[in-house]
């Protein structure tokens, strides 16, 4: 039997609109990109992933030299650091609603050159007045508001331009893009801190970010479909009418409200982590070389990722298993195993650089392997609004990542350890763990919902 991948129905040559029959995901007629195509976007997208960890990491690799440039404590560390997370909350939804409406692409571009212009202007911004604390916080804002679109935008991306069986792999790909970014961003702001001072991070981030939206207006979007008629190809319109009694009925369903509380929970403690982690490691070992922390744990992610996506594509295929236990075992992986591992980081015991680097490496590493579980669990429930629906459950996860770590400032100012914070963090975890397990699933609900409703 031909693969079904290869097909004319599914990857086509034909240039901007790609048709599909039979599409899995209930509706008519899907837009799928071409294979050499689809090459192209995943390079790109993998390529605008990495920088906007370039760009929504340096706050926190800067955080101990501008704290000391601007007098501030671990609370108004927090308060700027958590700031994007406010920002971040505000734009989920719609820009998930938007990317399933015109496209994902376009949105990323707006947003992207969008928040390249913030990112080189913060060090400006920073020496506009007496108010510091005030603008850096309203600029971290700023940048939540604008990146709050991109994954949203690129789960809508997922649902539409690629076929069912690649989703997971690319999920995961598009995963480990953030730790290279990280990765990048550690071992390239390190360098930078140390020879030009950390205005430098802000203008070469955010000059990288925009000549990528440069590129990709020049090479992939302009003349291409208008955003009307991407929209008219949209399949089933019982899908593009969905109203308040529709997203009622959806999020009443255990699989889905299970979804969202794991991922507000793997989501919060991911950005509580990246937010303190290099002042942790800064002030507790204060002698150790910085490129080394900001780079080894994130290097570790990139193969850790990507091997979960090989792990969790054999369990489903020659594994035997069912797709609703995979994704539960890459959970259980994921924020199990990672939460042991932070704990670790709590005992007396375990106090050396090296350990405590080989605690954290091993913690992200595991943390990759939610790529295979609950990130891409909305195609598996509800491929036909996945955007706005990981928007929805992005948005909860970033609220609860700015209470994390703003809570996190706090514990770590008034207990003056950190152990409080890495128990927060495991604590977090292992609740969103147990709900996932109990009540997860991966049989499709999305049709359920919209049948229920339309029918009188």
């Amino acid at each position: 039997m031909a693969d079904e991948h290869t097909g004319a129905d599914v990857w086509s040559d034909k240039p901007n609109i790609y048709s599909v029959k039979g599409c899995s995901d209930g509706s008519k007629h899907q837009n799928l990109w071409p294979r050499p195509l689809a090459r192209r976007w995943i390079l790109m997208l993998f390529l605008g992933t990495c920088l906007l960890y370039c760009a929504r990491m340096a706050v926190p690799i800067c955080a101990v030299s501008m704290a000391a440039a601007f007098q501030w404590n671990k609370i108004d560390s927090g308060l700027v650091l958590g700031g994007f997370f406010w920002g971040y909350c505000f734009t989920q939804i719609l820009g998930g609603h938007a990317s399933d409406k015109v496209g994902g692409e376009r949105v990323l571009l707006v947003s992207v050159a969008t928040w390249a212009l913030i990112t080189a202007l913060t060090p400006l911004v920073a020496q506009l007045g007496s108010h510091t604390l005030a603008l850096m916080t309203t600029a971290r804002f700023l940048m939540g508001l604008l990146q709050g679109v991109f994954f949203p935008s690129l789960a809508s991306i997922c649902a539409q331009r690629v076929v069912e069986g690649e989703r997971g792999f690319l999920m995961s790909t598009m995963h480990s893009a953030t730790y290279l970014g990280t990765l990048m961003a550690g071992g390239m702001g390190s360098i930078m801190l140390d020879r030009y001072g950390w205005e430098s991070m802000f203008y070469f981030t955010g000059f990288l970010s925009w000549l990528w939206a440069l590129l990709v207006w020049q090479c992939f979007l302009k003349g291409e479909v208008s955003p009307r008629q991407l929209e008219s190809l949209s399949g089933d319109s019982n899908f593009s009418q969905w109203n308040l009694s529709h997203w009622i009925r959806l999020l009443q369903k255990p699989p889905v409200w299970a979804m969202v509380f794991a991922h507000m929970c793997t989501a919060s403690t991911s950005n509580t982590l990246l937010s303190w982690l290099p002042t942790y490691f800064k002030e507790s070992f204060p002698d150790a070389t910085g490129s080394v922390y900001n780079v080894i744990p994130w290097l570790v992610a990139i193969p850790s990722a990507l091997g979960g996506g090989y792990m969790s594509d054999y369990l489903k295929k020659h594994g035997g298993y069912e797709l609703s236990t995979v994704r539960k075992i890459m959970q259980l992986l994921a924020m199990g195993g990672s939460s042991l591992f932070i704990m670790l980081l709590s005992g007396g015991a375990f106090t050396s650089f090296t350990s405590a680097v080989t605690f954290v490496s091993v913690a992200v590493g595991l943390s990759t392997f939610t790529s295979c579980g609950v990130s891409v669990n909305v195609h598996d429930l509800a491929p036909s609004c996945a955007g706005a629906l990981y928007g929805f459950m992005n948005m909860l996860g970033a609220f609860m990542g700015l209470l994390l770590v703003s809570l996190s400032g706090y514990l770590i100012e008034v207990t003056l350890s950190w152990t409080s914070m890495f128990s927060l963090v495991s604590l977090v975890n292992t609740s969103g763990l147990v709900i996932f397990v109990l009540f997860g699933d991966a049989r499709r609900v999305d049709l359920d919902a919209s049948s229920s409703i339309t029918v009188v």
